[in-house]
């Protein structure tokens, strides 16, 4: 099942996101001086730095957690600045955090359920209420969300409380809550903090997928074999580009080896 459609208006190698001389400053302290560049609307792009580059301050700024001091965020063409959180993810363009944010209090079946309420006409918490208006349409809602965790390797524990999830399966279960919601841009945090060698190689496959099914991912690690999957890389230095290409490009470029290396 393919729950996340492609934007009719994009072709695969237009941009759905463009960032246009982004800049930011925190009181006197300019964290971001002048930063551009694009995503396509199919495949992974990767944003890559040492800490304290900017990367957090540009995902707050694409995801509306933040307003850039100038610059602009365009999505699908359109600019967005204006627009909140929720909005931007109505839009389908969803982000996940460093360490995964799941509802602690609710099953996994709730947690991936939860990605679909934006779509659905009763509401997912009048749902679980158990309103008579919303009952068929919880049920049909279920079953899409098991559909869903099984493509994450979540089927045999759909009904198991969060907390009783390994480090690797809460991560899949915020990637199964999103890919629910329909993302047309999925933005990842470092999303193989904390794993291990076998788990990040299951998030590797499965970011693979996403991008298959046409997902555009933007994609933050520190992890260079997660980042092997991006198409092209863009290297955050003190808040500006130093360098964009593929991984064995960026690799050799003598900024980018100055900027981690100091060589």
């Amino acid at each position: 099942m393919n729950l996340a459609p492609r934007s009719a208006a994009s072709a695969p190698d237009a941009p759905l996101l463009e960032l246009k001389a982004i800049a930011h400053r925190f009181g006197g302290f300019q964290v971001l001086h002048d930063v551009s560049f694009a995503a396509p609307a199919v495949g992974i792009t990767g944003l890559m730095g040492p800490n304290g580059s900017g990367k957090t301050t540009l995902f707050n700024i694409i995801s509306g957690f933040l307003t850039p001091t100038s610059g602009a965020v365009l999505f699908d063409g359109r600019d967005i600045r204006a627009e909140n959180v929720r909005r931007r993810s109505l839009d389908g363009l969803v982000r996940t955090f460093q360490t995964p944010k799941i509802f602690e209090r609710l099953t996994v079946a709730e947690n991936v359920m939860v990605g679909a309420f934006k779509a659905g006409r009763s509401g997912f918490f009048a749902g679980l209420a158990g309103l008579p208006s919303a009952r068929r349409e919880m049920t049909d809602m279920r079953a899409r969300a098991y559909e869903t965790a099984q493509r994450f390797d979540l089927g045999a524990v759909f009904d198991r409380p969060s907390p009783l999830l390994t480090a690797g399966q809460r991560r899949l279960l915020e990637l199964a809550r999103a890919y629910q919601g329909r993302p047309r841009l999925l933005m990842l945090d470092e999303p193989s903090s904390g794993l291990t060698t076998t788990e990040i190689e299951v998030l590797i496959t499965k970011l693979k997928l996403l991008a298959e099914e046409g997902i555009a991912v933007l994609l933050v690690s520190h992890d260079m074999e997660l980042m092997g999957v991006a198409q092209a890389i863009h290297v955050l230095n003190f808040g500006r580009i130093i360098a964009s290409g593929t991984m064995a490009e960026v690799q050799e470029d003598a900024a980018v080896r100055e900027a981690y290396l100091g060589v």
